[in-house]
């Protein structure tokens, strides 16, 4: 993705206009001046200005007061010289202006222009807005005004060496004090039980992520019902269209004996289980028997039934079906040993993900936690090579920038796209959405305003672009992009790219050789982005929703240390800001996007309710250095 776009022959620039309105001014000033000393208004001129009139066209007028005062034969001398030159004085008059009715239109071209860039919503698609900071190419721009400022202000950088603010350092020292834990033994615990009451086996939907969670889940519904748990299956989505099984991701014998002490796990089910009717015999569980977020009694009263009469039952589809709380605090430490200690990725998979970190960082060796963790001896703890010291170590952000076209179509949301916009997205929920738009026909239709101030719509490249602008990320930084198809692509890409260059992704980084073996597994793939995001110097999201969000920012949580900051902003309030478009000033923008950021970093334990896998912080979890 990296640099998209080819400059072009530069359009006008909204910059210019100042230039436009001094031209404008010197013009009035000067001829104030000269009115200033015209003869008929009673005031002297000066030498100087008797000289400069020679050269001007109007100069035959300009004479001193006592001349204008003479006798009548000069006076008629005069207006007899006035006569004869009487064609060229008009031929003056007019070119004079002509002049300023030409210069009246430009001015007020270039007014309307600066007018319509300043509104928040550009209205054409098709035609896009002149991207003021990237020569004038046809983008798509909702913010032309801050874009100008952005733009200028990592130029400031630049140019005069500012350094910027800590958003490559977590704001509290307190969150180097919680230490990851869950995979140590607690004499209190029941540990695993001799007398089994059946196999679990479940079925997980979704992608990586989703697939991920409901594998953890497995786990603590396995121990919460004192069952053995089969090694969970991966269904194929025809959304996802991967075939990928647990095997193909996770190191299956490192699952198994990780969790051995706490639960009985097995590869396969028993033979005498595998000709079973599931259904049939009532012990097919699917996501209707089972609400969201669904607690013990829930498992209790419907799934524990059939496992102990048939001794096996299927969870099929299992997603989201086990609530964070209340749960017993051995259970909630088991899906956080489950989640940080024993799913990890496959050497194929950590081999080329390493190839990822080391080429964007130039440096391959380990630098943290999460580099161990993550990609074990791929990442050795001694350098293979020092870095190049004219280049240097090189840090670089990870953003998720979710701006799908399902997410986008989903949302209701308007993006400057105009009415060919709102047909293209009307089209694609009719397609993809059927059941969604008949569930609304008899609501009340929420409007794309409303939504976008209540920070319901996914934040767009430019918006991200921005955002980072505002925290004083500069303009050279590497920003590694983990995303699917940007909708509108290029064209949405071009306000980011034009702040930020140094855009890489996984397809950048990697040889088409090396992406070979991934490129029809899509949860692989996204094994790759999750690895570059946890292991980056700072992670930026856009949709703090997101179960790729979710999980890596618990992720850095759990191994940073306290030294993986995570940027996350709140989509109501950032769209209160960025609606001040037309008004703000840069320095007040950036003082909010800083503290919005910031008090969503704030250092706490994780509320009642709150996914463990996203905040790990708590007696459950982590540990508290005293």
């Amino acid at each position: 993705m990296g640099r998209m776009g080819s400059p072009k022959t530069p359009g006008p620039h909204p910059a210019n206009i100042d230039f436009i309105f001094g031209m404008r001014e010197c013009q009035i000033k000067y001829l104030e001046s000269i009115s200033a000393n015209d003869p008929f208004s009673g005031k002297g001129v000066s030498e100087k200005d008797r000289n400069l009139s020679k050269n001007f066209p109007f100069g035959g007028l300009r004479s001193n007061t006592k001349h204008v005062v003479g006798k009548g034969v000069y006076g008629g001398k005069r207006q007899n010289w006035f006569y004869r030159n009487l064609r060229s004085i008009g031929f003056s008059v007019a070119l004079l202006v002509l002049f300023f009715w030409w210069d009246s239109v430009m001015f007020a071209d270039f007014d309307s222009l600066s007018f319509r860039r300043s509104t928040v919503i550009v209205t054409s698609s098709r035609e896009g807005d002149r991207d003021p900071v990237n020569n004038g190419s046809s983008s798509l721009l909702m913010y032309s005004r801050l874009l100008n400022l952005a733009s200028n202000s990592l130029a400031e950088q630049t140019n005069f060496g500012r350094v910027p603010n800590n958003t490559w350092e977590e704001p509290s020292s307190r969150a180097a004090m919680w230490k990851p834990c869950a995979d140590r033994q607690n004499s209190k615990d029941p540990g695993i039980s001799k007398n089994s009451n059946g196999y679990i086996l479940v079925s997980a939907n979704g992608g990586l992520n989703q697939q991920r969670v409901a594998v953890c889940n497995a786990v603590a519904v396995a121990s919460l019902l004192n069952a053995t748990l089969v090694v969970p299956r991966f269904l194929y989505s025809s959304v996802w269209k991967d075939p990928s099984q647990f095997s193909d991701i996770y190191q299956v014998e490192h699952f198994i004996n990780t969790l051995t002490n706490e639960i009985a796990i097995v590869k396969e089910l028993p033979s005498r289980f595998k000709s079973l009717d599931m259904e049939a015999i009532g012990s097919l569980i699917t996501d209707a028997h089972l609400e969201k977020e669904a607690k013990p009694i829930d498992y209790a009263n419907i799934v524990l039934p059939p496992l102990l009469r048939n001794g096996v039952v299927h969870l099929l589809g299992f997603g989201n079906r086990l609530g964070f709380d209340p749960l017993p605090p051995h259970i909630q430490r088991l899906r956080c040993k489950c989640n940080f200690h024993a799913l990890k990725f496959v050497p194929k998979i950590q081999k080329v993900g390493s190839l990822l970190v080391k080429r964007i960082r130039k440096y391959d060796a380990s630098r943290n936690m999460l580099d161990k963790e993550l990609l074990g001896d791929f990442m050795p703890e001694e350098p293979l090579k020092q870095p190049n010291e004219n280049k240097g170590v090189s840090k670089y952000l990870a953003l998720h920038l979710r701006f799908e076209v399902d997410m986008v179509a989903y949302s209701f949301c308007e993006f400057g796209g105009g009415e060919s916009e709102r047909k293209e997205l009307q089209a694609y929920r009719e397609t993809h959405f059927s059941l969604l738009l008949q569930r609304l026909k008899n609501t009340k239709p929420v409007s794309a305003e409303e939504l976008r101030i209540s920070g319901r719509c996914p934040l767009t490249p430019e918006e991200a672009g921005l955002l980072l602008a505002g925290l004083g990320v500069r303009r050279e930084t590497y920003i590694y992009l983990a995303s699917s198809q940007l909708y509108g692509g290029q064209l949405r890409m071009k306000p980011f790219t034009s702040l930020y260059p140094n855009v890489v992704t996984k397809e950048d980084l990697l040889s088409p050789d090396e992406l070979e073996p991934f490129r029809k597994y899509s949860s692989q793939l996204a094994a790759l982005d999750f690895i570059a995001c946890a292991t980056a110097d700072v992670f930026a999201m856009t949709d703090s929703g997101s179960q790729l969000s979710s999980q890596v920012s618990g992720f850095r949580t759990y191994f940073g240390g306290g030294n993986a900051p995570t940027l996350r902003p709140n989509k109501k309030r950032l769209s209160a800001i960025l609606s001040e478009n037309a008004t703000i000033a840069w320095s007040r923008f950036q003082d909010r996007v800083n503290k919005m950021i910031k008090e969503g970093q704030r250092v706490h334990v994780r509320r009642y309710g709150q996914s463990i896998y996203r905040q790990p912080r708590g007696p459950d979890c982590m540990c508290r250095a005293r």
